[in-house]
């Protein structure tokens, strides 16, 4: 099941401008990445995946990691830096951070409320986006790598393999909201939680909730407490940087088998999602107000697939095979 070794082309090298829908494209899945990270049971990482865009930002992300590598080790140091952290794909990221950013400053205060007054209803719109999203990684899988019987099964163990270990995860409680954590609290769950950035099916929001920092980073951002944030920053890059690498690596040598751990992740994931639990994480029966939860759950399902479609149409990639970067 390993792939071809050979790394796309450096984005810079005789690409043609990019048009300025793309680049507003990419302000768009910016926000929607934004939005997700702020939203327990939603990963960012789902919606780049569903969006076309995962494997770039990977490569990317792994372009600025070497480049940091090279500034600090080898001959030539300068020259290889600029060299590896040209080779990101900037066109791509800068629209995406921005949005983002644009995201996360103007709706955390919102969707905090929103996620804390309407428990049932936010999980149900969520539980809608993620459910649809499962089968996002599962077209991208390679049908040649599942030609033996041993393939297929290896493929499914991993599958289920993970799925449970996602909804036993997902199944616990979550801690207290923390009043005044301490910075190497922060630092350290920021590490853990921005891997989900770049993991569909784990979402860093709730892995905060589960640690009692949500509430309290979602505050820091909609006051803008620039020393939690800056912490939370610094634990964020430290992060990024000992799991992309790894991440990368597992894209270009086994892509099948990590598309299908993603889906079994996502699929795990859907327990934190159901709209009717309490908050040490039992199960409870529906209530009264299941049809607006039902109701909300087709719209987040429709929303996804309308995404998805208006994404293929907008990039073109119908033609691109599973795995291969879209370069639109």
């Amino acid at each position: 099941m390993t792939r071809g070794t050979t790394e796309p082309t450096a984005p810079q090298a005789g690409r043609p401008p990019a048009k300025p829908l793309s680049v507003v494209a990419h302000v768009l899945r910016g926000v929607l990445m934004g939005l997700a990270e702020l939203v327990p049971g939603v990963s960012g990482g789902t919606i780049a995946l569903i969006t076309g865009v995962y494997e770039r930002i990977i490569d990317s992300a792994n372009h600025v990691v070497t480049a940091a590598r090279k500034l600090v080790t080898g001959s030539e140091r300068l020259r290889s830096f600029r060299s590896e952290f040209a080779r990101a794909e900037w066109i791509l990221i800068i629209p995406l951070l921005v949005g983002m950013g644009t995201a996360l400053l103007s709706l955390a205060g919102v969707m905090k409320h929103f996620v804390e007054t309407q428990p049932e209803l936010s999980n149900g719109l969520f539980l809608g986006m993620v459910g649809t999203s499962v089968s996002v990684p599962l077209l991208l899988v390679d049908r040649s790598d599942l030609r033996s019987d041993a393939s297929r099964l290896r493929v499914a163990v991993i599958f289920v393999v993970l799925a449970a270990a996602a909804f036993i995860l997902t199944s616990q409680g979550t801690a207290v909201a923390a009043e005044n954590p301490s910075m190497l609290s922060v630092f350290a769950a920021a590490a853990v939680a921005i891997c989900a950035l770049v993991l569909p099916g784990v979402s860093g929001s709730f892995l905060l909730k589960v640690v009692g920092l949500y509430e309290p980073t979602l505050g820091a951002v909609d006051t803008l407490d620039l020393g939690y944030i800056a912490v939370f920053a610094a634990g964020a890059i430290v992060g990024l940087a000992l799991f992309v690498r790894g991440l990368h690596w597992l894209l270009h040598h086994h892509h099948t088998l990590t598309m299908v751990a993603m889906a079994g992740l996502m699929l795990g994931s859907l327990r934190a999602l159901w709209p009717w639990q309490d908050d040490a994480g039992a199960v409870m029966t529906p209530d009264g107000n299941w049809p607006w939860v039902l109701l909300l759950m087709a719209l987040g399902a429709v929303g996804v697939l309308t995404l998805v479609a208006v994404d293929r149409k907008m990039s073109g990639r119908d033609a691109i095979a599973p795995g291969e970067p879209d370069l639109s």
